[in-house]
């Protein structure tokens, strides 16, 4: 997927509340449109991207527009929120092999 893309990452959108993961868009704007569509709620999905080749921490990286949301105290790209930023590390691990 990275390759036909991005070359080196993959954009993700996780629903922390369904433990859904949504890959392989152009933007993460995407991703979660179809997630809301599909009855997601904006409030529990985070953006990201994968980055295949990379070992551990590094194959995460928490950085979106989407995130962006002072209403729920995110004022960042990043996901500040560490029980959040916790959970979509477990969510990730068990989804994506």
């Amino acid at each position: 997927m990275a390759a036909a893309t991005f070359g080196n990452l993959v954009k993700a959108v996780v629903d922390v509340e369904r433990e859904l993961v949504a890959v392989d868009a152009e933007l993460h704007s995407d991703l979660e449109a179809l997630l809301l569509k599909n009855g997601s709620k904006q409030k529990n999905l985070w953006g990201i991207n994968l980055y295949p080749e990379m070992p551990g921490a590094e194959f995460i990286e928490f950085d979106s527009m989407i995130n962006m949301r002072p209403s729920q105290g995110n004022r960042s790209r990043g996901v500040e929120n560490e029980e959040i930023h916790k959970k979509i590390v477990e969510i990730v691990a068990r989804r994506i092999k």
